[in-house]
């Protein structure tokens, strides 16, 4: 009881060229049907008003079925086409026999294209078995005639579902196209968010810091000099998070410097720090190498936020497969500011590792704090 796929059932997907040939076959069809009809001199009068009635009726029934069946409404469409092997039936009584085969013929055509199987065979068993008994031709003709119909049916139906698969498939690729896009927009904007907040988060972080000690050294009354010195040191990492904001923006575009620069750099601005590189240098991608230079950061801002003044070992190690960057303090006394920040600093990172095939892993060691980042290259 499956019917046709909406798709076959609606000629979209028909190429123009081909509905064409189609409505110039059909209008050459009826045309010669209708030629044939009126052409008898004993269509006068009465016969001539139920010649034209029926034609009528013909057509309307024809539409009406063809919009039924597109609808998929079963009883409907079997009312209609039983109407049109009415008219034919009745046609043939009244001694127009070549619409009635033309009826017959393009009924069972139609049932097998256009109502499920279970429907179609008995009602074009029926047309063809009228088309049968009404034809005078021989029975070799008339059988052959009859398969070359059932033929032309099933390959209608077969082409026409043929077409509504290739539509739907065409549907489900575009869709799949649409959410990759949509996917890829999604994944790009979470790149640019995270850029965003490693940036802000480690340069606002570090002048939040010397501005608070700022504020407490005014509260105290302290002199000029202290307060110049937090005020300058606060200016200097406004220009370092100026800095980075820049080179955020360039890795965004695919410029980038090498990562043993940007963390010679890192070190010159830390305090009992120092960079270590072992392995075959080769470059990264630009994602592994912002994962890199981000998680460095992130770590040296926890020891200046944690452990102020500790000394820092950083590692880079470049193996065949993937790269390893080691980031140890020798841990201090916690600083005031060592309980603000809500913890997303190495959340962050290891959802940066994690996206990139990598891993991060942070804990205590000895009696300071080390955090290991490992990604593919």
């Amino acid at each position: 009881m499956r019917w046709p796929s909406p798709e076959a059932l609606s000629r979209m997907g028909v190429s123009r060229p081909r509905r064409v040939l189609s409505r110039t076959t059909r209008a050459l069809a009826v045309g010669m049907v209708l030629w044939t009809t009126f052409s008898d001199k004993d269509v006068q009068g009465w016969r001539l008003a139920a010649t034209v009635v029926g034609v009528i009726l013909c057509g309307l029934a024809a539409w009406a079925f063809a919009r039924s069946t597109l609808h998929q409404r079963l009883l409907t469409s079997l009312g209609l086409l039983a109407l049109l092997f009415g008219i034919a039936t009745a046609a043939q009584s009244a001694g127009f026999r070549v619409p009635a085969l033309v009826l017959w013929c393009a009924g069972a055509i139609a049932a097998l294209e256009r109502l499920p199987l279970a429907a179609a065979l008995p009602s074009t068993a029926v047309a063809l078995g009228a088309y049968a008994v009404a034809n005078d031709d021989a029975w070799l003709t008339t059988a052959v005639t009859v398969v070359g119909l059932v033929l032309a049916g099933c390959v209608l139906r077969l082409d026409a579902e043929a077409r509504g698969n290739a539509l739907r498939l065409l549907a489900q690729e575009r869709a799949a196209r649409a959410a990759e896009a949509e996917s890829a927009a999604l994944a790009e904007r979470a790149r640019i968010a995270r850029e965003i907040h490693d940036v802000l988060a480690h340069s606002l972080s570090a002048q939040l810091v010397h501005l608070e000690a700022a504020r407490l050294l005014i509260e105290r009354g302290a002199d000029r000099d202290q307060l110049l010195e937090r005020v300058v040191a606060a200016r200097g990492m406004a220009r370092e998070g100026l800095a980075e904001t820049r080179q955020a923006l360039s890795a965004l575009r695919g410029e980038i410097s090498p990562v043993e620069d940007f963390l010679a750099e890192l070190v010159t601005a830390g305090d009992g720090a120092d960079v270590t590189v072992t392995g075959e240098r080769q470059p990264l991608q630009a994602e592994a190498s912002q994962a890199v230079r981000r998680v460095a950061q992130e770590a040296m801002t926890n020891v200046r936020k944690h452990a102020p003044g500790a000394k820092v070992h950083i590692r880079l190690d470049y193996g065949e497969h993937e790269v390893t960057l080691n980031v140890r303090d020798s841990g201090g006394t916690p600083g005031e500011f060592a309980r603000s920040g809500a913890g997303y600093g190495l959340l962050g990172m290891r959802e940066r590792a994690e996206l990139l095939g990598g891993s991060l892993e942070a804990g205590p060691y000895e009696e300071g704090f080390v955090v290991t980042l490992k990604v593919p290259v």
